[in-house]
């Protein structure tokens, strides 16, 4: 189990365009899966032993010719302007820069510019997600409102939502891979529908707009009503999928109108659910009993029981994030902590191991206990574990970087010190502070394919972008001249 701690923070935070330098970490091995008795520390300069530290180097990795220094030596990361200039003399054989090759470019900046602040509420702002293509932002707030912003048109309010039968707040909402629906859920077992591309801009709910309501509940509950903590999608859009309070996980059937699954998941709250891959099959689940769940569907009917369990954290999960190849996921705790998993390494249910403590606390309004900071789990399976954000007030999320100009290779998540933090998945850690004085930042949402962090909070919505990184990204994927690309470089430095 590897760790990165507060101590390796930068000093020097601000407002500035930042290149990731990468440092190497000390690695904290966790005890033995078989065994009771930790293994010794040892020092590593990454997780090289392991296979999503392979998977995340391939993904961004430039040719082997424009690496290469000497023969049988290689340089990384390689710098831009030698990366630009072995582009114009097609070193590579290609012509142009791989996909690979503009990832290893791209991921060595991070977002510090701004923020820029785009919109501010009365009420506060819980729920963030950016459509698949980055064309759409949806924010929900506490005040029964959810608004979807048109990025492309100067992040103008698309489609303003009034929620039906609000209860104290939107806990979660849910835009559909093909943009066309949103979901959203209260302290309710009923969640709702709507047309997210109807031309109706002011949506009230069954007054302007019908709010379709889905019911999760049964005769079997008695009358006892539960709320829904968490919702996704489906990769095909085809269902959701839902953890409630009352420690199920339902899935529901869109085109069949019917719940098609009820799974008694955990012994108290479900936080956060997510399905694994874009089969459908594997099904992610996380709750206050601290548990990571794995859910096979093919089995789950003839069994009633997880395909496997993933220990580690010491407090409750309060969101999942999987990497979408049904093997790698993260988690983010309220033992301050984003933990790693390779499913792969879970236990069967028969393992579970319970930890103890031996103080009282509630995230909710109190610091984390500072003897509770050293505390590890004996039968931690996790691959790695970042700290150093603060996990309080909220369920606060994590998420991993975008494939498509990242190579998945950061991990990044809002903070209550009103941080944004970016780890390294792989070495290394930087931090962003966007506002001192905003509380907390619940949520970070990144844009794909304009490089900029999105951070909601109590009632505002922030921008933090990468300076001029959309011009560099154009230049690199066209054939101008060499001198072009050292001047947008300059202004970039500059």
């Amino acid at each position: 189990m590897w760790f990165v701690t507060e101590d390796s923070l930068p000093d020097n935070m601000g407002y500035t365009f930042t290149k990731l330098e990468i440092d190497s970490r000390d690695v904290d091995w966790s005890s033995d899966e078989n065994s009771s008795s930790p293994r010794p520390k040892r020092k590593l300069n990454s997780l090289d032993h392991d296979a999503i530290a392979q998977l995340t180097k391939l993904q961004s990795r430039p040719h082997d010719d424009l690496s290469r220094v000497l023969p049988g030596k290689r340089e990384f990361p390689v710098s831009t302007v030698k990366m630009l200039a072995g582009r114009e003399a097609n070193v590579s054989g290609l012509g142009r820069f791989s996909l690979g090759d503009c990832r290893h470019v791209l991921s060595q900046y991070l977002p510090v510019y701004g923020p820029c602040l785009v919109d501010q509420m009365s009420t506060r702002a819980y729920v963030s997600q950016f459509s698949a293509d980055g064309s759409l932002f949806v924010a929900a707030f506490q005040g029964s409102q959810i608004r979807i912003y048109d990025v492309d048109r100067g992040w103008k309010v698309q489609k303003n939502i009034m929620a039906r039968s609000l209860r104290w707040t939107i806990t979660d909402a849910s835009l559909s891979p093909d943009r066309q629906h949103l979901v959203y859920a209260s302290m309710s077992p009923v969640i709702h529908i709507v047309n997210a591309q109807s031309t109706m801009k002011e949506s009230l709910a069954n007054i302007t707009e019908v709010h379709d309501g889905l019911d999760l509940s049964s005769p079997d509950d008695g009358g006892y009503s539960f709320g829904i903590f968490s919702l996704k999608f489906s990769t095909d859009g085809r269902e959701v999928v839902a953890g409630s309070s009352n420690g199920d996980v339902y899935v529901y059937d869109l085109k069949a109108d019917k719940l098609s699954l009820r799974i008694s998941a955990h012994t108290c709250d479900v936080n956060t659910v997510c399905f694994a891959d874009e089969s459908g099959h594997l099904i992610y689940s996380g709750g206050d009993d601290d548990y990571c769940k794995v859910w096979d569907r093919r089995c789950y009917t003839a069994n009633g029981k997880p395909a496997g369990v993933l220990m580690g954290h010491l407090e409750g999960i309060t969101f999942i994030d999987s990497r979408g190849d049904g093997r790698y996921l993260i988690s983010n705790a309220k033992d301050q902590a984003i933990k790693l998993w390779d499913i792969r390494k879970m236990s069967p249910t028969s393992a579970c191991y319970r930890g103890y403590r031996n103080y009282e606390w509630d995230y909710r309004w109190m610091e984390y206990p500072e003897q509770a900071r050293d505390f590890k789990h004996p039968y931690d399976h996790s691959v790695a574990t970042y700290k150093g954000h603060s996990v309080l007030r909220t369920l606060i999320r994590c998420y991993f970087s975008p494939e498509y100009s990242t190579g998945q290779k950061y991990i990044y998540t809002g903070s209550h010190d009103s941080c944004i933090y970016i780890y390294d998945l792989v070495r290394a850690i930087k931090t962003i502070t966007p506002c001192n004085s905003i509380p907390f930042l619940n949520g970070v949402s990144y844009f794909t394919k304009m490089y900029y962090l999105v951070s909601i909070s109590y009632c505002y919505i922030h921008v933090v972008w990468i300076h001029i990184c959309p011009t560099l990204v154009d230049f690199l994927q066209r054939d101008d001249s060499f001198y072009l690309h050292v001047r947008i470089l300059m202004s970039l430095a500059g």
